[in-house]
Formats: structure tokens, sequence, C-alpha cells
């Protein structure tokens, strides 16, 4: 055998008992692992750490193409470094003379790589192949172009400590370089740069500023239109194609979407669930782009609800899902529905955004199934309250204070 038969990722040197992960699939190596096979094509993320625990972890893309098998497959190269504890890159050819060394490759396929995929029969075999499907409908707008434009690097590489401008954290009284030798280095990520804050063109006022803040369409406009012609002009590598590149309106934002939501799930990176949060809060905040782009809005929902299916695969938790602590999420939907509540009633646009609803209308009964979470605006803000005593007082509640955008509670826009 002078090649694999299949397309193969082969780690060199890689140390036993350390934390390695592929995709949403985790586990401990072993000194005879020397990496997997038998891999589907798409894109993969595999990452390392030191030890099972919530310590550093550095990881990076790669791509199989769909041309590769099954008379073409993919062999990739990495080699373990000790000094950084990571994986970095290593030629064809170092990674051949390390295969020779270990008795060539039918040795090494046969006795030391693990199938992607376990045929064992059992139900973790059953939980591996969920997760498989799972990741394929949380990767589907990942292009190389995107890859390398967010990690502003062609290896794709990225670990926990990567971040992007805005999320730096500036601890008074250290520089930029002190601050690298007490964390180490902390690679800067390509970041949309979301200022939820000033939602408006440069150079608007009045009303055109109000309508701005209200209704955030212009912002997430000019980011897929920027991004849009960023992927189309990025130089050409090793795995792309045009029919891929050019994509529909806005799949540079899901792209992002999903690349972020899976480096928290896989890496646990602040900056990147800081990133994925600005991106909800930008989209669910939109009017005018939901009745121009109702395709981009039905695939969105259709991402989000996906994504929320495996929010429990991290550690702890994304983050609160209670009343309390989903405050976050549940207001946008909230504010969303709103949002195509009144685009419905609007003459002649209620059957452009049928998709949007029915979307909605799952990631509503998910979230209600999942979490208790209503999202109709059937409160009651101030009533009438029946005391143990049988004396009847008036009672205001200041909960959904931030909820409540109607009635009285709506807002005024006022000419100054």
């Amino acid at each position: 055998m002078s090649t694999p038969p299949t397309s193969t990722l082969v780690l060199l040197n890689l140390p036993s008992s350390i934390l390695c992960g592929i995709n949403l699939l985790t586990f401990t190596t072993t000194s005879t692992f020397l990496g997997i096979k038998n891999l589907p094509t798409g894109f993969h993320f595999l990452f390392t750490s030191p030890s099972a625990s919530l310590s550093l972890r550095d990881g990076f893309w790669f791509h199989v193409p769909t041309h590769s098998t099954p008379d073409t497959p993919s062999t990739i190269f990495r080699r373990w470094s000790p000094e950084n504890e990571r994986l970095v890159p290593c030629t064809e050819s170092e990674g051949e003379r390390f295969i020779k060394t270990k008795s060539g490759w039918k040795e090494v396929y046969e006795k030391n790589l693990t199938p992607y995929r376990q045929t064992t029969g059992t139900e973790n075999e059953t939980a591996e192949n969920d997760k498989e499907d799972a990741w394929k409908g949380i990767t589907g707008h990942i292009t190389p172009s995107l890859l390398t434009s967010f990690t502003k690097s062609e290896e794709w590489n990225i670990s926990s400590a990567s971040s992007g401008v805005q999320d730096r954290d500036e601890i008074p009284g250290l520089s930029r370089e002190e601050v690298h030798d007490v964390i180490g280095e902390e690679k800067e990520l390509g970041m949309f740069g979301i200022d939820l804050k000033r939602t408006w063109r440069e150079g608007a006022v009045g009303r055109e500023r109000t309508e701005g803040a209200r209704d955030r369409s212009w912002l997430l406009q000019d980011i897929c239109g920027s991004h849009q012609l960023e992927a189309q002009g990025v130089g050409t590598i090793a795995v792309r194609g045009a029919a891929e590149e050019e994509g529909r309106w806005g799949d540079f934002v899901l792209g992002q979407m999903e690349v972020c939501f899976l480096m928290v799930l896989t890496l646990a990176n602040y900056s990147c669930l800081e990133e994925w949060k600005r991106i909800l809060a930008l989209v669910l905040t939109c009017e005018k782009a939901v009745r121009e782009k109702p395709d981009f809005f039905a695939d969105f929902l259709r991402l989000l609800k996906q994504q929320l299916k495996r929010t429990d695969d991290v550690e702890g938790g994304l983050f609160d899902m209670s009343d309390d602590g989903g405050a976050f999420l549940k207001v946008l939907l909230k504010r969303f529905k709103r949002t195509l509540g009144q685009i419905a009633e609007s003459k002649g646009e209620g059957d452009k955004v049928e998709d949007v609803k029915e979307e909605f209308k799952n990631v509503e009964k998910w979230v209600k199934d999942r979490y208790g979470w209503e999202l109709s605006d059937d409160f009651t803000r101030r009533g009438m309250l029946e005391l143990e005593d049988g004396e009847m007082v008036e009672m205001e509640t200041r909960e959904m204070e931030g909820e409540d955008e109607s009635g009285e509670y709506a807002p005024v826009v006022v000419e100054l």
C-alpha cells in the first residue's frame, strides 16, 4: 500500500493521554493513535489540549474535497510541537518519512488510524452518528474564504485565547507586551466589528438615525455587501470552487455565525461567543431586511434552531437558558415575533415572509418545549391583586418592562 485508500489525517508525534477532538467528538489519545481515517468530504475541525479540563485548547480547520474519494483520497499531515503544545503543519515528504519508520502505510492504516465512524453496533455508535449528522447541519455555509478571513491565516488555526479586537481585555497598568507574557499569544480574529450602538450610515442625522437605531437593517446590508465582495476577492486556495464561493446574499454572515458557535462548543472561545451574540442581536432586530431578503431570515432561523439543539454540548451550558439567564435571546425572539406580525399586517407583504414565519414557529415551539419560554405578548403589567385577607390592591410589575413596547409603553419618535 503506497497511499491510504481513504481520506486520512495523520498526526505525527502526538503524545498519549491528551484531549483530542474532531468536530463534535472528543477522546483521549493512546500511545498507538496516529490519526483518523475514512474522513467524509466537507469541512472538519480538529483540536487538542494537554488535559481534559478546560485548559487552553488549540485547533485547525481542514477540508476534504468532494473529488478526493475514492480514486484520489486526500492525506493531511500535522506534527505535534512540544514547545508550543499544539499541532503544526508539516510537509508531505516529512509525513511520508514518518510513515516509513512505522513499517509503511499498510501497517499504520490498519493498526494506528481510528475510523471516523465507529461500527460497534452500540448506543455510542448511534450517538456519534447523530453528532456527525448534526455537524453537517451546522457547517453548511462555511467556505474557504470565510475561514481565511476569520482566522487571518491560510492554515485556518485558532485557539481558546484567539480574540477579536473589540473583545480584548485591557488590563490597567499592563502593556500589550506584558499581557502577552502573562496569558500567552492572543491571535487576532477577523470579526465583523459589529457596533450595536451605531447601526446607521455615516453622516445620518435626525429621523434616519432614529430609524437606523430601531431597525438595524442598514448595518446588516452593509456587512453582507462588503463581506460578499471581500469573499470574492480572496486569493486562490487549494479548496475553493466558483460555485461554492458565489453563495447567496447573507451566506457569509451565516457562515461566521456557524464558525463562532462551533468555536464556543469546541474551544470555549469567549470572543466567538460574543460575536455570535452580536450577530443574533443584529439579525433579530431588523425589519426592512426581512421584507427584502426573506430567504436569508428563513435560513437564519433554521440554523439557529439547529444550534440551540447543541447548546448543552458546551461544558456548563452555552449560557443559562432559564427565564433570567436566557433573557438576552428571549427578548430578541419576542421582538422579532412582533416584527413578523407587523409585516404580516402590511398590505401585500404578508405572503413574502410565509417561510420566515414557518421557521420562526419551529424555533418558538422548540424553546417552549425545551425551556418553557412564552414568546407571546399576552401578559399583564398592571392589575388588581387579592390578598389573603380579601383586600384588593392595585399592583404593577416591572418584570417585563424591557420587553413591552406596545400601547402606552410604545416608543415615540419626536421631531426636534
